[in-house]
């Protein structure tokens, strides 16, 4: 299915927790009353909760306004397993959720699991979730089901997370006084290999629940991709810090066409005291490792010393690995990393027969297109003609027109 629709988690200044995503995606647009109704029904399949109550309401932090949820219940849930907790979860998701939703929530919380029986060295069925173990784990996890089945966010829509901001210093729990983040949203974010960025302040930021939630829905991303914004959330946290405004914000628009516009990365650096032999090689091996182009600037640099820059081109996926490879293979210090947004034209291929000789050859042809699907150009792949340049001893420039002749004459009705 094409998708057509982007959403942005922005949890780089206060983190993330399930109640913060809980309250920003109600500030989307979530009736109040059918969230906070859905809510209750979800702590009903807890044993063991004597109370429940369920609050939404706006509140603000360093002057913004989030919607904020609050659940108070009397219970004891200290021993429970993340099994009996997974049953409740369950159960509630099979009564009140869609296909989808369901399978969400139920992802989260064996993410959950999954993650506290590493750190604790127990088998999933075994493993005790102590705080996690309460009904606001369960609530949180049910509720954010909802509300993204509410605004149709399980299917149709690309979804990203901006770094996670984690805190810092030392919060009590009950198994004692843990260092900020903790071991199981480590283990959670290390899982997914979701980028992660210590502080602004000295406090837990990031929770399991939160850090499981986004694992389970969003792919990490350095900054916001180009889309056109239409709402925004906010969920704010249960404390008020004099540092940052403690919200998490949540951004939905429509997506620019992957035809028109391209995220790419430049990563550069100065050399002035390496051999062509080592650059050539350099660059050879930037290119088999991913990179999209790899040039070469001559530059002058201090003392007036002949110098060049290496300069790739590439996408995020790869920027960490080329990085590497750029400083082991020419010993510089460092590299520029710079993001760029580029306007491209798609572009696919198709093998084109043509005669050179009387012998028949088969060439690829590079087809770029407009956003309306007309033809721009028509380009020989290099590699095709040069090799059969060799082969019937002719220039490569005529092997050239010859194959882009015939591909335009199959496809002149796409070019006008």
């Amino acid at each position: 299915m094409v998708q057509d629709r982007v959403f942005v988690i922005d949890c780089q200044v206060a983190g993330i927790s399930g109640d913060m995503f809980l309250g920003a995606l109600i500030d989307l647009g979530v009736d109040v009353d059918e969230v906070k109704g859905m809510m209750k029904l979800a702590g009903g399949y807890m044993k063991g909760v004597k109370s429940l109550d369920v609050e939404v309401k706006e509140v603000k932090r360093r002057g913004f306004k989030a919607k904020r949820v609050e659940v108070r219940a009397m219970e004891n849930y200290e021993h429970r397993k993340g099994i009996e907790v997974k049953e409740a979860l369950i159960k509630c998701a099979e009564s009140h959720l869609n296909v989808r939703a369901k399978k969400f929530a139920v992802s989260v919380m064996d993410t959950l699991i999954e993650a506290e029986s590493k750190v604790h060295g127990e088998y999933n069925e075994d493993v005790h979730l102590h705080e996690l173990g309460s009904v606001d784990t369960v609530i949180d996890i049910i509720g954010t089901a909802f509300c993204l089945e509410r605004l149709n966010l399980l299917e149709n829509v690309k979804i990203y997370s901006m770094p996670v901001a984690l805190g810092g210093g030392t919060f009590r729990s009950l198994e004692g006084i843990m260092a900020s983040p903790s071991p199981a949203v480590l283990e959670i974010l290390k899982s997914k290999r979701f980028l992660i960025v210590g502080g602004p302040i000295a406090s837990e930021l990031c929770t399991p629940t939160g850090a499981s939630i986004l694992v389970n829905i969003a792919e990490p991303a350095n900054y916001y991709p180009l889309f056109k914004p239409s709402l925004t959330g906010y969920g704010a946290g249960s404390e008020d810090f004099a540092e940052i405004p403690n919200i998490l914000r949540m951004t939905l628009g429509e997506m620019i066409p992957r035809n028109l516009f391209d995220e790419v990365f430049t990563i550069e650096t100065n050399l002035d005291d390496v051999s062509g032999e080592v650059i050539g090689h350099a660059m050879d091996k930037l290119m088999e490792k991913g990179a999209k182009s790899v040039s070469l600037i001559p530059i002058y640099t201090k003392g007036n010393r002949p110098g060049q820059i290496i300069q790739v081109i590439t996408d995020s996926e790869h920027v960490e690995n080329l990085s590497r490879v750029l400083m082991e293979e020419t010993g510089t210090l460092g590299v520029r990393i710079i993001p760029y947004m580029r306007h491209i034209l798609s572009r696919d291929f198709s093998e084109v027969k043509f005669k050179i000789n009387d012998i028949e050859r088969s060439i690829r042809v590079k087809i770029a297109r407009d956003e309306k699907g007309k033809i721009i150009r028509i380009k020989a792949e290099y590699e095709d003609a040069r090799r059969i340049a060799n082969e019937v001893g002719l220039p490569l420039w005529k092997v050239l027109i010859l194959a882009e002749e015939k591909a335009r004459s199959i496809l002149k009705g796409e070019m006008t």
